[in-house]
């Protein structure tokens, strides 16, 4: 008897802000090579995150914002992958992180499919535009509006209470689970956070059994012996 391959439920953690969660975006196809998974996409506002945290995005610390562009261009050059620079960063994320939920396949799962996920960030991250300019952002809409036409779903809209709460609901939960940063990858109650760590998650993945020893666990434990006020 063939014993069934394991499927890996991975949640898939992100704002399109991020550049870092674009590049682990096109990563992941190759980093889960070969491996039956399924991942769940969903979408939260970073910046609700790093309140939370008491935290500054990379790109509002001065000397750390210019090394976050060169890094991730060169990261992108590296990868293989298209990134141009929007035509202002940082910017208001909320319009194409409720655009992306209103084309949810399942409006209260809170996930977006790839090909939407994949759409948001391009429309960031390929071209050197605007994301949050009017006629762009139309444009992104209506294209989504019709791919849920062509499969007989009604376009909620991307103002609707329901699309807004559910964001919320996106980013509560993901702060209820641990979650500080995007991109991060959730796998069996582990987070592994940032692009950087995707193979990390793939020996996770693998059954490496480092991550039973103290170098996952020991960390958890480790007192701080001062803290800034």
């Amino acid at each position: 008897m063939v014993t069934p391959p394991v499927v890996h439920d991975i949640t898939f953690w992100y704002d399109p802000i991020s550049p870092y969660a674009y590049l682990a975006f096109e990563a992941l196809p190759t980093a889960l090579m070969g491996l039956s998974v399924r991942v769940r996409c969903r979408p939260v506002l970073f910046a609700a995150l790093l309140k939370a945290h008491g935290q500054l995005g990379p790109a509002e610390i001065p000397g750390k914002r210019e090394w976050t562009y060169r890094q991730v261009a060169w990261l992108a050059h590296r990868q293989g992958v298209a990134l141009d620079l929007p035509a202002a960063h940082p910017f208001n994320p909320l319009p194409l992180l409720r655009l992306a939920l209103a084309a949810a396949a399942d409006p209260l799962s809170g996930e977006t499919n790839r090909h939407v996920t994949g759409l948001v960030f391009r429309h960031v991250w390929q071209g050197g535009g605007d994301p949050v300019a009017p006629g762009r952002l139309a444009d992104l809409e209506r294209l989504l509006q019709a791919q849920m036409a062509e499969r007989g779903r009604d376009w909620p809209g991307a103002d609707a209470e329901s699309v807004k709460q559910q964001l919320r609901r996106n980013t509560d939960e993901a702060l209820a689970q641990g979650v500080f940063g995007v991109p991060t990858s959730t796998v069996s109650g582990r987070h592994f956070w940032g692009q950087d760590a995707l193979p990390m998650l793939r020996a996770f993945l693998d059954g490496d059994a480092w991550f039973d020893g103290d170098g996952w666990h020991a960390p958890a434990a480790l007192p701080a012996a001062v803290a800034r006020r």
